[in-house]
């Protein structure tokens, strides 16, 4: 459970959903992805920590520069979680199917 709260954390923020978007394109480093935004490095640093944290990007070192990417696969925990509550629409629409198909008898 704590990976799904700290993908949460991570997705929680509008900045960091666009960060994800950008990623989405392409890896980028944190220059790159500051350029995008009126906040210093530091802040866009601090962004990409917490994506990081909660398995949403991933971050190699290429000489002097880091390079973050999209993980794909750290959205999971997140789909999971909500799987959870599948049964329960799966439920409820069966029920509206079911009264519908009875007022049109």
């Amino acid at each position: 459970m704590p990976q799904v709260q700290s993908t949460f954390r991570a997705l929680a923020d509008p900045t960091r959903r666009d960060i994800l978007v950008m990623l989405r394109d392409c890896d980028l480093t944190i220059a790159e992805v500051a350029e995008n935004f009126d906040m210093t490095r530091a802040a866009v640093k601090k962004h990409l920590t917490v994506l990081s944290d909660g398995g949403l990007i991933t971050t190699r070192t290429s000489g002097r520069e880091r390079i973050n990417a999209l993980n794909p696969q750290g959205i999971d925990p997140v789909m999971d979680w909500l799987k959870y509550f599948d049964i329960f629409w799966d439920d409820r629409l069966a029920t509206l199917k079911t009264e519908i198909e009875k007022d049109r008898k």
